[in-house]
């Protein structure tokens, strides 16, 4: 029994079972199940609407052209044989390969380190090449998207890590029965003594140790799970308390918010607006980020870099940010990405999904195999140049998909 979106999987299991429709409060129904061979288009699942083609990632009708680029030359880092490597800016690059061409030997060891060392001026670490040459002026910065946890803490969420979390609470305390008991925005965070509840430390549950077996977590009785104390929860905004506003969905936030016309409603918005433009409406605003997958993870720090509306030109690079991800998600993630490039920055991912390869404007094709075999760029180009190379294991697979 295996959990898959990837298309070739599905498409040659015996039995398929697809649960929906969308996600989080919007899911969790039996869209179908039975065999590939049987599935009858005007479904309304989209995992059966891309497999009978009734929806697709469509491949982009033209390619962004180039002539900037940043350029590593010598590189020798693990099993790379000593390349010379270009990477355009301003455009969608994806570095492509099989498992162990020299991908990520290639993009986070050499490329985002000598960045690192060249805009922070942190210390090379393991790095093996000669020069890093080319157009690095005209970016200021290079940020790594990696797939780690958004904070180490249970109490790090999606909405504190957005920076919506102030906003919320600046709402809260603004409200009568708040400024009459002296509530600063403070009193509404379950870091900080004062709102949280102390019985549990605004964790919600209680740990009790047991010597010879597994901690047990149980719902703190004081608060019921809520995390702040009586007196903060006897402020309500609109009919709802704190707890109830961390309760709700991205979208439904949004929603709720929108609704409404003062200034601190609208940043709220705003500070928030990027998770659902990265398909990520179904997450709570309070949601432990310690539940969240690694692809959410990486959605949501995309969607920081997206609200935050960075004017200096950056690199932003991504490894397989795809783990994880529906056809529908993916389709999602590369307007994310073509919003990133819009706004003058520069993309480079590490990918084998070839939806994303196939609207890449630049891929840079690792191998020929893995290990010794491998570290080579056996090609580069557009995806359609790619598609004609006979050596290339992804042009191979990149035709079919250009068709």
């Amino acid at each position: 029994m295996v959990v898959e979106h990837d298309e070739e999987i599905i498409r040659a299991a015996d039995y398929i079972i697809d649960i929906g429709p969308k996600a989080g409060r919007l899911g969790g129904e039996l869209m179908y199940q039975g065999n590939v061979s049987e599935l009858k288009k005007n479904s309304s699942s989209y995992t059966v609407k891309y497999l009978t083609g009734e929806e697709q990632i469509e491949v982009p009708q033209s390619r962004r052209k180039w002539n900037n680029f940043i350029g590593v030359k010598g590189a020798r880092q693990n099993n790379l044989k000593n390349i010379d490597v270009k990477f355009p800016l301003h455009v969608m690059t994806v570095v492509t390969g099989v498992s162990g061409s020299g991908k990520s030997s290639l993009v986070n060891d050499v490329f985002f380190n000598a960045l690192q060392h060249h805009y922070k001026g942190n210390a090379l670490e393991r790095a093996e090449f000669n020069s890093i040459t080319g157009d690095i002026k005209l970016m200021k910065g290079v940020e790594y998207v990696d797939q780690n946890p958004i904070g180490r803490s249970s109490r790090s969420n999606p909405v504190t890590y957005l920076k919506a979390f102030d906003e919320i609470r600046k709402l809260f305390a603004a409200q009568p029965l708040a400024k009459q008991m002296d509530f600063t925005p403070a009193y509404f965070s379950f870091n900080v003594e004062g709102g949280r509840c102390e019985e549990c430390k605004g964790e919600g549950t209680i740990t009790v140790e047991m010597q010879f077996m597994a901690d047990i977590q149980l719902e703190c009785e004081s608060c019921h799970g809520k995390r702040f104390s009586p007196e903060v929860l006897e402020i309500e905004y609109r009919g709802l308390t704190i707890y109830d506003i961390l309760e709700m969905t991205v979208d439904q936030a949004i929603e709720f918010f929108s609704s409404l016309k003062g200034a601190t409603e609208k940043k709220i918005v705003k500070r928030i607006q990027p998770l659902q433009d990265v398909g990520l409406g179904y997450i709570k605003l309070g949601q432990a980020s310690s539940t969240l997958s690694g692809g959410e993870n990486q959605r949501v720090k995309l969607a920081y870099y997206l609200g935050e509306e960075k004017t200096q030109p950056t690199i932003f690079i991504f490894d397989e940010p795809t783990t994880g991800l529906h056809f529908h998600d993916i389709k999602t993630l590369l307007k994310a990405f073509d919003a990133l490039i819009e706004r003058g920055h520069t993309v480079i991912i590490i990918e084998h999904n070839m939806e994303v390869i196939k609207c890449a404007d630049h891929i840079i094709d690792m191998g020929p195999e893995g290990g010794k075999a491998g570290g080579y760029v056996v090609c580069e180009g557009t995806p359609e140049q790619v598609a004609q190379c006979e050596k290339s294991h992804t042009g191979r697979f990149l035709k079919e998909k250009l068709r």
